[in-house]
């Protein structure tokens, strides 16, 4: 089984240990090999930080090997070298940043398609705000004020990221813009897995996961789970 761990922002701090450490063990625990991309933050040159700071985070939930690729650009995500990183990781951790940015360098790359293969192997992909949004099907970008086509990992679906804080803003116009997609609000803090089956999700973290389904609204807290 494939696992998916979408989080809503603010990721490396103390109300998100339970979702990556749940996330590391799914993956094969903490000697597995995890693989940090730093790519949403490269366009306004905050990708160094951002990588230490996940490599960090990681490491002092107890995983002994945290790998930060720096694919920060076309030609870099299609490096064969970091592809190979890629392809061996067993967790595999999307930073948050600049959604577009990241969606286009990944799209048809090298990097994406190891990213692919090390997926149906078997291995966890996690994304924050960013990370998490261009994994759907349909994602907004905020900064061109438009939806675009996301890189399709789970289908009919669209992250709205720090819903908490500013993503609860957007659900309006994305629920008429693609009536037949269902809508996760994740909260800051807060994230989901599929770590019971393929279609049933379980919340971590601090705060909560809106879904919305065509007129439904749900809301569910840490610890319940859920079904897409």
């Amino acid at each position: 089984m494939a696992y998916l761990l979408l989080e809503g922002g603010s990721e490396f701090n103390g109300q998100m240990s339970e979702a990556d450490t749940r996330a590391i063990g799914l993956a094969g625990g903490f000697q597995t090999p995890i693989v940090i991309l730093p790519t949403a933050a490269a366009p306004d040159h905050n990708h160094l930080r951002a990588g230490r700071n996940g490599q960090r985070w990681f490491e002092s939930l107890g995983a002994s090997h945290v790998d930060v690729v720096p694919v920060i650009d076309k030609q870099s995500a299609n490096n064969p070298d970091f592809a190979k990183r890629i392809a061996t990781a067993r967790f595999i951790y999307l930073l948050g940043g600049f959604p577009h940015f990241l969606c286009e360098t990944l799209r048809d790359s090298r990097v994406w398609l190891a990213l692919l293969e090390a997926y149906h192997s078997g291995a966890v992909i996690g994304g924050s705000s960013a990370g998490a949004m261009i994994l759907c099907e349909h994602y907004y970008d905020p900064d061109q004020g438009k939806l675009l086509k996301g890189l399709n990992l789970l289908k009919s679906i669209c992250v709205l990221p720090h819903y908490n804080r500013f993503g609860k803003g957007w659900a309006s116009k994305l629920r008429s813009s693609i009536p037949q997609a269902t809508l996760l609000g994740i909260d800051e803090q807060t994230g989901m897995i599929n770590d019971v089956s393929e279609r049933a999700w379980t919340v971590f973290g601090a705060g909560a996961v809106t879904l919305y389904r065509g007129d439904q609204i749900e809301v569910h807290a840490r610890g319940e789970q859920f079904q897409l």
